[in-house]
């Protein structure tokens, strides 16, 4: 029966992948990959000569059928980590299955796990919910589900927006929330800040952001709050309107409650 394997690649360091993963590739008809110049950097270091198939989100639609007419054992490579986990290959396993293919994915690297358990947070539970939506209504919404979730949340961002969404995680879930933000995982200049949303933001805004960032909030707990002295203390701050009404929301305030407070001079 022909064959698909889903291959993680390292997320840093080249020495974090598996042996079977080296085994899949090196026994694999050919390897389609996300980017072929950065997975020829993999190839080349184990000494692996394989066909390369360019194959990211932007060609998969045309370019899968044609692949999996022509071949019947193929291993898949993202750029790093696991193909699916926010990077292309969930639609290529569709594909794959429609053509009666076998699907594998082989256990392996992801950047989220780690940066979770590096956290100092609640591991019990967890949602990952992969790089926000930049703007609009859907990043709105996810920022409120992850200001009341009640268990750890994880998500990926670039160095150039990392923060921008942490000032909106200040805003959403309160300066206070405890968080961890971790960066370059498993690479030379590995590094993970932890504290209060107010105290990271202040921390990595002293440095020029490099590297992919994984930022992990904690749980929202409910806690016993001084609605009054609470929305006294952000008018100080300067905040009013509703800008005043988003952060009581945040922090656990009855709707009806925040929209008063706010309107209080």
């Amino acid at each position: 029966m022909p064959k698909l394997v889903l291959v993680p690649s390292p997320i840093g360091n080249l020495k974090d992948i598996s042996l079977r993963a080296i085994e899949v590739l090196e026994n694999s008809e050919i390897v389609a990959a996300e980017d072929t110049r950065h997975s020829k950097k993999l190839l080349n270091h184990y000494k692996i000569e394989k066909k390369l198939i360019r194959l990211d989100a932007h060609t998969i639609e045309k370019r899968a059928a044609r692949i999996f007419e022509q071949n019947k054992d193929i291993a898949y490579l993202s750029d790093a980590g696991t193909p699916g986990i926010s990077d292309p290959g969930s639609e290529l396993v569709r594909i794959a299955l429609k053509f009666d293919f076998e699907v594998e994915v082989l256990p392996g690297a992801t950047a989220f796990v780690p940066a979770l358990v590096l956290s100092g947070l609640d591991t019990s539970s967890f949602s990952f919910y992969g790089f926000l939506a930049r703007k609009g209504l859907a990043r709105k919404d996810r920022l409120e589900q992850i200001a009341k979730s009640p268990i750890s949340s994880i998500i990926y961002e670039s160095p150039k927006r990392v923060l921008k969404t942490l000032k909106d995680l200040i805003e959403y879930c309160s300066a206070s929330r405890q968080a961890s933000v971790s960066r370059e995982i498993s690479k030379r200049y590995e590094t993970t800040v932890r504290g209060s949303l107010e105290e990271i933001y202040n921390n990595l805004s002293k440095t020029e952001a490099k590297g992919e960032f994984v930022i992990v909030i904690a749980a929202y707990e409910a806690e016993a709050i001084d609605y009054h002295l609470l929305a006294k203390d952000l008018k100080a701050q300067g905040l009013s309107g509703q800008d005043l009404q988003k952060v009581l929301l945040a922090n656990g305030a009855a709707r009806n409650l925040a929209y008063k407070l706010a309107l209080v001079k």
